[in-house]
């Protein structure tokens, strides 16, 4: 008998589901059929059942963290079960240890880090028996079916255990060790906090910092512009001034006096240039660029569209989320038709199919091997969806994922871009622009695509001719001022993380970042800005990132270091990514990642030499310290938590779940919200009953209402739910 490892409950429930199975307690037992001729198990992790120990399981004299400690470098890297996921890990152990069971089959997500999860727990099972791996792109009944009938051989994946084995060695070795010696270092010259480095986190916060420092030191510069109106025999055109191409004037009397010399002088039309440009439909999302998207049309948070596409992918609605890819292979361009047909039985997709082109399979733009790694572009499968029991947001991630694939199948935008040059008195040169979209294309299926500069209002200009004769009849003075520049969304971030190479000056390093995906991986991007938020480096305010006083403290006491840089992240990449081809050993890589461990703690020694911070930031960064406090209260638990089978505890400013950091557990309500106190009692109701008792006297300015609280699984909070009347 053959046993299925999936990665999570709901994807060993979806790799269960074409067969006929009974539900055991944690497990499902496949009956035999043509896949399985003696039948299966089909079990699960919940997601990493397994992390790596802390320093004082190595060695108790790791546990204080001093200087003297430091390098904290163990023999051999060791797994432990997360204590919150025990009965899960003994449910797998007891199965793969029984004699009737002859094969493993590794089900978790097809890529890095679903090789490294159960890979891990077979390790710290001492189970050593023949093994495949099933590598899906979705969960739709045909992928599963397909995937059982061809199993790669275990060591087809093999490498990539071993890349992520190093990554996730490699950055507990840094992460361990910097946090340590820079939180020691900063507490000896009075900054009491505890800071987080890692190799990915610090070198994101430092391009967020960075543009912190380009807004604050930026210097706005008022400038004026000439307007004008020109009459040609009752033909209105409005122009700009503009010589050499620069239309700002630093000196208002100077505008003043262009404008006064322009007005009821002779203009001429000296040139008409016109220009057909066209623009094709965007390309397939990769991750980065659904959640860049996701983030711009509706403001979802990256994490909250990774959440909802991976329900999505779990109802077998979409393919693999975190792809990195936006090319398809041959075999997924060939379903794309069939695809289309079953989006034309949505409502909102009928007017936009049958599309106009039937098929991409010969388009390179979207469909090229070469360009596919572990997986394909995210696309919806065949399954129709029942947009009934899709929530709100899930529907509006599917919409965005569907009309990419429709937009794909339409033909180029096309604008006609139309310049003239006018001569006012034979002196004043001025300029008008103009546009009109000549071809509709695949903008009919989207509206908000990167490409939005071009669907402002069509500006018309009236009919033409060089050489023409008009009379000025307004010439007006316009005063601006230069901006600083924007501070970045989450999508942004997204965005810039991903590019984080055009931030390098050494080539070859560039070439490396661009490669791999720039500063994390698509599956971690989200997670890493979510760290950033909880550390307390960043906050985001309405969309918008800002770097906080420990944050900025934390990126000048780096300095020039390669911890904030991502030239260390691209040597890492491109080992780790040689480690996971099979063409780098990686022993080599630890070794030198224990090097580069000492060198960091060399370089901080002589980095502490040039400090002087701001008094008044250090005092505040102490003073919102969570751990300062020399005496904690006893903290009371109040119930069960709804997410992960936690305990939720008082904190004495909010409730939140005693597995966060264990288990990542998202589950937190403040105790104040809307000036009105929430009671333990009401959080007892709300764990039990899935809603608190109503509570009157919630205050929004001026307005006073009642609500009952309910937890909110999408957006990962608290909301209101109103009666009736």
């Amino acid at each position: 008998m053959k046993i299925v490892i999936a990665e999570k409950p709901d994807q060993a429930a979806k790799l269960a589901a074409p067969f006929s199975f009974t539900k055991k307690a944690g497990y499902f037992e496949v009956k035999p059929n043509t896949y399985f001729p003696d039948g299966a198990l089909i079990t699960w992790a919940i997601g990493h059942l397994c992390e790596l120990k802390a320093p004082e399981e190595y060695n108790p004299a790791w546990k204080k963290w001093t200087l003297e400690t430091l390098p904290i470098i163990p023999d051999r890297f060791e797994y432990k079960v997360t204590k919150s996921k025990y009965k899960q890990f003994n449910i797998i152990k007891g199965l793969v240890k029984r004699p009737d069971i002859r094969e493993i089959i590794i089900g978790g997500d097809a890529g890095r880090e679903g090789e490294l999860i159960i890979r891990t727990i077979l390790k710290v099972c001492a189970i050593n028996k023949p093994m495949k791996r099933l590598w899906i792109s979705s969960l739709t009944e045909n992928a599963v079916k397909n995937g059982f009938s061809n199993l790669l051989p275990e060591e087809k994946t093999r490498n990539i255990y071993f890349e992520a084995l190093s990554r996730s060695c490699a950055d507990w070795l840094i992460g361990i060790n910097t946090s340590r010696l820079y939180t020691v270092l900063l507490k000896r010259n009075g900054v009491k906090d505890v800071f987080s480095i890692g190799r990915v986190q610090t070198p994101t916060l430092a391009l967020i910092v960075k543009r912190e420092h380009e807004i604050k030191n930026f210097i706005s510069e008022t400038f004026w512009e000439v307007e004008a109106e020109f009459n040609f025999d009752g033909k209105i055109l409005k122009a700009k001034w503009h010589k050499n191409n620069i239309s700002r004037l630093l000196e208002e009397r100077q505008a003043i006096a262009t404008a006064n010399f322009c007005i009821n002088k002779n203009v001429e039309i000296t040139s008409i240039k016109k220009e057909i440009k066209e623009y094709s439909p965007p390309l397939l999302f990769n991750l980065s660029t659904l959640q860049a998207t996701a983030n711009k049309v509706y403001k979802f948070s990256p994490q909250m569209t990774l959440d909802i596409l991976q329900k999505l992918y779990l109802k077998g609605l979409v393919s693999y989320p975190r792809s990195d890819s936006q090319f398809l292979t041959n075999e997924e361009a060939k379903n794309l038709p069939t695809i289309l047909e079953h989006l034309s039985k949505i409502d909102k997709y009928k007017g936009l199919l049958p599309s106009p082109t039937r098929s991409i399979m010969n388009n390179k733009r979207y469909v090229n091997e070469k360009k596919v790694t572990d997986h394909h572009a995210i696309i919806v499968t065949e399954q129709v969806p029942n947009t009934a029991k899709l929530s709100t947001e899930e529907e509006k991630i599917y919409d965005l994922v569907a009309r990419q694939v429709i937009a794909a199948h339409y033909n180029n935008a096309i604008f006609s871009y139309t310049t003239i040059h006018s001569l006012v008195d034979k002196r004043a040169e001025f300029v008008s622009k103009g546009k009109v979209l000549m071809e509709e294309g695949w903008r009919m299926v989207i509206h908000h695509s990167k490409d939005s500069a071009h669907t402002d209002k069509d500006e018309l200009l009236p009919l033409l001719h060089e050489n023409e004769q008009g009379i000025v009849t307004k010439a007006n003075v316009k005063k601006g001022e230069t901006q600083p520049p924007n501070r970045y969304s989450e999508g942004n971030l997204i965005t810039v993380m991903k590019t984080a190479g055009k931030h390098l000056e050494d080539m070859e390093l560039e070439k490396v970042l661009s490669k791999t995906e720039g500063l994390g991986t698509e599956a971690t991007r989200a997670g890493i800005i979510g760290t950033l938020k909880d550390r307390n480096y960043i906050e985001v305010k309405k969309n918008q990132v800002f770097a906080t006083t420990k944050g900025m403290l934390l990126i000048e006491a780096l300095g020039e270091s390669i911890l904030t840089s991502p030239s260390m992240t691209a040597k890492w990449e491109q080992r780790l990514s040689e480690i996971g081809e099979g063409n780098a050993s990686p022993q080599a890589f630890m070794e030198q990642v224990k090097k580069l461990a000492d060198k960091l703690i060399l370089d901080a020694n002589e980095l502490e030499k040039e400090w002087s911070f701001n008094q008044n930031e250090v005092e505040k960064i102490t003073a919102n310290n969570p751990y300062s406090k020399k005496y904690k209260k006893e903290k009371t638990i109040i119930g069960k938590c709804i997410l992960c089978a936690g305990s939720i505890i008082d904190h004495g400013t909010f409730y939140g779940c005693s597995n966060y950091k264990t288990a990542n557990c998202k589950f937190s309500v403040s105790k104040k919200i809307l000036r009105n106190t929430i009671t333990q009692a009401n959080v007892k109701k709300l764990l039990t009953n899935g809603e608190t008792s109503l509570i009157k006297g919630f205050k929004k300015g001026e307005k006073t209402f009642n609500a009952h609280l309910v937890w909110d699984n999408i957006e990962q909070k608290v909301i209101f739910k109103f009666n009736k009347e």
